[in-house]
């Protein structure tokens, strides 16, 4: 069994560790038997995404999914491209956001206190938006999108149920709208999500909540972004997986201004969040290595989630295969 941080040390001088609870660990695996995938986030173009390619091959920090926050509409064709034929090349996942959202389109409510519809698509014109999007990004190589809405999930399942969309395409749910209890975790697996980024501050026993109804996969920040909270959760990191899995281990970064969208005005700030980002990625690993905890690993190419639940659709359904 992996070690308890400090454990040993505390022991010595009669503190006690507590005892791990056969019933709080997950079940459930990704399709290949690993518990855990790794993931970079905010890698915001071509660019970006070389430094990190760069960063984990001499940190050697192992990757299974790149991702991006600025939209698949402030990327041109050829940025898409380049990014997929990278990606490609190290059998990395990349992931990319559809769509307008409401904090960037004329609705003021967003604008207030409360926040009004935050990130959703608002009105017909939105949703069309990400369903352009979506239909261009996989038309380019792009196997899996990023939503921060419900209809916009939902909508996008239903086009893949039909084949409109290619039946391996993945759908990840944004941390911008992640669910905070286990019903809803529940409900966007069964609106087609194949992984679902929950908030950085659910507690354990949260996540053994959540793994009692549903396998979808989960992505976590370690190290949330501070309009995420600014979370560091890396000595937990070996509890995290124990209680998720399967998860996938995001990366992040706390104390870092907000880049989205993202433009040439903030270049040197993305390339040098993404070159740390991959160090922090090198420390969580290390410090799963401390503990023993770092077996469990899904092997690299690997990015399917599995057979997964769903709400019936109007297509015919097709399930999402098995196995990578």
């Amino acid at each position: 069994m992996p070690r308890h941080p400090g454990a040993d040390a505390l022991a010595r001088i009669g503190h006690p560790t507590p005892d791990d609870n056969p019933a709080d660990s997950s079940p459930h695996t990704f399709p290949d038997g690993g518990t855990w995938r790794t993931e970079v986030p905010s890698v915001e173009g071509p660019e970006a995404l070389a430094v990190v390619l760069k960063e984990s091959s001499r940190l050697d920090v192992p990757i299974h999914r790149i991702s991006q926050g600025s939209g698949i509409w402030m990327l041109t064709d050829s940025d898409i491209t380049e990014m997929v034929e990278s990606c490609a090349e190290r059998d990395i996942e990349l992931c990319l956001f559809t769509g307008p959202r409401g904090t960037w389109d004329i609705g003021a409510a967003t604008r207030t206190d409360s926040g009004g519809g935050g990130l959703r698509a608002r009105g017909h014109d939105a949703l069309a938006g990400c369903v352009e999007d979506a239909l261009r990004a996989t038309a380019l190589g792009v196997k899996c999108l990023l939503v921060a809405d419900e209809g916009v999930l939902w909508t996008l399942h239903q086009l893949r149920a039909a084949g409109v969309l290619p039946a391996d395409t993945t759908f990840k749910v944004s941390a911008l709208i992640g669910p905070v209890n286990p019903a809803s975790y529940a409900v966007y697996e069964r609106l087609g999500a194949d992984s679902v980024n929950i908030p950085s501050d659910l507690t354990l026993a949260h996540f053994t909540e959540i793994r009692r109804v549903s396998r979808a996969p989960m992505d976590l920040y370690v190290e949330a972004p501070d309009d995420l909270g600014g979370y560091i959760r890396m000595y937990e990191a070996a509890e995290l997986i124990r209680r998720g899995a399967p998860l996938y281990l995001k990366f992040g970064l706390s104390k870092s201004p907000g880049i989205y969208p993202y433009g040439a005005q903030l270049r040197d700030t993305a390339l040098a969040g993404a070159r740390e980002r991959v160090r922090r990625g090198r420390l969580v690993l290390d410090l799963l290595a401390r503990h023993g905890a770092d077996g469990g690993m899904s092997p690299l190419g690997s990015r399917l989630p599995g057979t997964l639940h769903r709400f019936p659709t109007t297509a015919a359904t097709t399930a999402t295969p098995a196995k990578d």
